[in-house]
């Protein structure tokens, strides 16, 4: 496995939407949008992809230690979320790619 930086998917089409620590790690992907079972799955320097722009996600995203979050299909997160990722040191990117294309982008990076 390659190691990639979360600042390293902005080469490669993501948008940063708050990225306080882009020298995070990525080490495997986890996809989900029910928080309890992400909370419960996802490992620590995951990249999670979702389409969930709930304050909630920024919570399961610092429980879980995701090394990011990936919103998916031209999702946007409202600001005042986006203020508080920044807080949490969270990282959020986003992709205008279907969620099964992002995935396959993803693997094809880290592998």
């Amino acid at each position: 496995m390659i190691a990639l930086l979360v600042k390293e998917l902005l080469s490669h089409g993501f948008e940063a939407v708050s990225l306080p620590d882009g020298e995070r790690e990525i080490d495997g992907v986890y996809i989900g949008d029910l928080l309890s079972w992400v909370m419960g799955r996802a490992q620590m320097d995951n990249a999670w992809i979702t389409i969930m722009t709930n304050v909630n996600v920024i919570a399961v995203a610092s429980l879980a230690d995701t090394s990011c979050v990936i919103l998916a299909e031209g999702v946007e997160m409202p600001e005042d979320i986006v203020q508080t990722a920044l807080e949490k040191e969270v990282n959020i990117l986003r992709s205008s790619k279907p969620i099964y294309e992002t995935a396959l982008q993803l693997a094809e990076l880290i592998s």
